[in-house]
């Protein structure tokens, strides 16, 4: 995958991150991630600043993201959006009716932190988002999947596979990749993202399916047994 670095990218950093007027200061292991990343909740909610914001929402890091996976992860992040946060910027039309593609040249690289470095920032991230009450405790029951029939809900039934990719090099490219779920995400998120995904992201492009509450827990327990094995 051709990926470039932003040119200038010191000078940038330095730039975002000038104290902002009535905005406490990020954690000092976090300094770097408030460049790209929202780690408070955002004032502004509004369709244009979805659109255009340049990395995800990390204000909820604490309640979405694995402790130990964020650590690996930091020390060799790999692709989880293969368009990127914003897949228009990225995406190809095809010509004559065919297949889009990626642009993968304009797939920003997420800068690779030492052990250190890495253990203090997903120790910070770690406390984010704990106190917003956008995750009940227990509400992913741990029920075993039946396989056959959570893999169906996933890739045809309730249409996740048009946007995620729930094996490496099938399904959708425009949301996260989901063949790693199960070591990067708590299934308590899952549960609520499922059933709510504008409750965390106002207009973000992922629809309520208004599922009963079965389903919901099918398809998290489905993903959670996605552990993303090397390639």
């Amino acid at each position: 995958m051709n990926i470039r670095l932003l040119p200038h990218l010191s000078a940038l950093l330095a730039a975002m991150l000038l104290p902002v007027a009535g905005r406490a200061a990020p954690a000092p292991a976090l300094a770097t991630c408030a460049a790209c990343h929202a780690l408070e909740k955002p004032a502004d909610s509004s369709l244009e600043r979805l659109w255009t914001r340049k990395a995800p929402d990390l204000h909820y890091a604490g309640v979405k993201f694995r402790q130990e996976w964020l650590v690996g992860w930091l020390q060799k992040p790999t692709v989880l959006r293969p368009a990127g946060v914003m897949y228009r910027n990225v995406v190809k039309p095809g010509a004559g009716g065919t297949t889009d593609t990626i642009d993968t040249s304009q797939v920003p690289v997420h800068p690779a932190l030492g052990p250190a470095e890495a253990k203090a920032a997903a120790e910070a991230l770690m406390a984010l988002g704990t106190d917003l009450n956008l995750v009940e405790k227990g509400a992913f029951r741990n029920e075993p999947p039946n396989a056959m029939m959570a893999a169906l809900l996933f890739n045809k039934l309730r249409g996740c596979s048009s946007c995620h990719a729930g094996k490496r090099g099938e399904g959708g490219l425009s949301g996260p990749e989901l063949y790693s779920a199960g070591a990067r995400l708590q299934p308590d998120f899952v549960v609520a993202y499922i059933r709510d995904p504008q409750k965390f992201d106002p207009h973000v492009w992922m629809p309520k399916l208004g599922l009963i509450d079965a389903d919901v827990q099918k398809l998290t327990s489905y993903l959670m047994t996605l552990k993303g094995a090397a390639p």
